[in-house]
């Protein structure tokens, strides 16, 4: 199969496309390097990949609507894969008329694209973050979801939305993926994983925003790349899935694992909590187990023995 993968430089999308050429397919993945942190980093991930002539990179933007039907009418797509976007819920706060432009706007233009060009399977990334400060835990894809606490979750409700409507009028098969705190090998900089690595190990203090009591369901990068895949492989009408290691992790145990790790203590300071975080994130994986054979095992201590091994080899 020819797959078309957006953002596929980045974290999740540079490990997807390793699996699908190893799979056997063709990949055609689009990424325009964004300074949401260092484009260096995004290159490095391509690195090993770039030389199989089953790849091609295209260094442009989803926004770049002449860009965007060259690619389509060069290349025959069996499938979507839309990782693209602007990540980020603190940041999102701060400019939310570029999160609605690239992820909203951008995901139109591939939508679009897909009905002209007839192809019938579009997966796109969502995020746990549609379910707010949600009361009910686990979250369910049947949860009630229209209120979103930030900039970022709103556009990734309104783009599961958008892909319902292409679906309901020109029976495409669209499947929104609702990651939670994807985290492992490559894992983005910012992310409080990879950062709280880095600043411990340097002796520098760690900031945790509010008591430290907030928790997450830390979803291992192999876990989440087995249900990308399934849910390709199985593309078939309109659904969402929860894709998340179904466990909690209070963050000061989160801490406490990687102090393991490097063998060094975290020097904490407290602050005030931050605009658009909820207190908790917590997939209930029973469809995208039903559905998809979805079955995440990595649990979180093996999680970050592997991430600190990646991160000693290559910091």
């Amino acid at each position: 199969m020819k797959f078309l993968i957006t953002g596929g430089a980045g974290f999740i999308g540079s490990h997807l496309i390793e699996r699908l050429l190893a799979d056997g397919h063709d990949i055609v993945c689009i990424d325009n390097f964004n300074d949401y942190y260092d484009p260096k980093i995004k290159r490095r991930n391509l690195s090993t990949i770039e030389p199989d002539k089953a790849f091609r990179l295209i260094d442009g933007d989803i926004l770049d609507e002449p860009l965007l039907d060259a690619i389509f009418c060069e290349n025959k797509f069996d499938a979507i894969v839309h990782l693209a976007a602007r990540a980020g819920v603190r940041p999102s706060v701060e400019q939310p008329k570029l999160y609605q432009e690239v992820n909203i706007r951008g995901t139109m233009n591939l939508l679009d694209l897909a009905k002209e060009h007839g192809i019938k399977k579009f997966v796109m990334a969502s995020s746990s973050s549609v379910y707010g400060n949600n009361k009910k835990v686990p979250f369910s894809e049947l949860d009630f979801v229209d209120n979103p606490i930030s900039p970022y979750a709103a556009t990734k409700k309104a783009c599961e939305l958008i892909g319902y409507t292409y679906h309901a009028l020109y029976d495409m098969s669209v499947s929104c993926l609702r990651f939670f705190t994807v985290y492992g090998p490559r894992q983005r900089p910012d992310m409080a994983i990879h950062k709280f690595t880095v600043q411990i190990d340097q002796d520098r203090p760690i900031y945790i925003y509010g008591d430290g009591s907030a928790k997450r369901d830390f979803t291992f990068i192999t876990d989440i790349i087995d249900g990308i895949v399934a849910s390709i492989e199985r593309c078939d009408g309109y659904n969402v899935y929860n894709l998340g290691e179904s466990r909690v992790v209070e963050l000061m145990y989160l801490v406490q694992l990687i102090e393991q790790g490097l063998g060094k203590r975290a020097k904490i300071i407290k602050t005030d909590p931050q605009p658009g975080d909820v207190a908790i994130t917590y997939a209930d994986i029973s469809k995208a187990k039903s559905e998809l054979d979805y079955s995440p095992s990595v649990a979180i201590e093996r999680g970050i023995e592997k991430f600190i091994e990646w991160y000693k080899n290559n910091k």
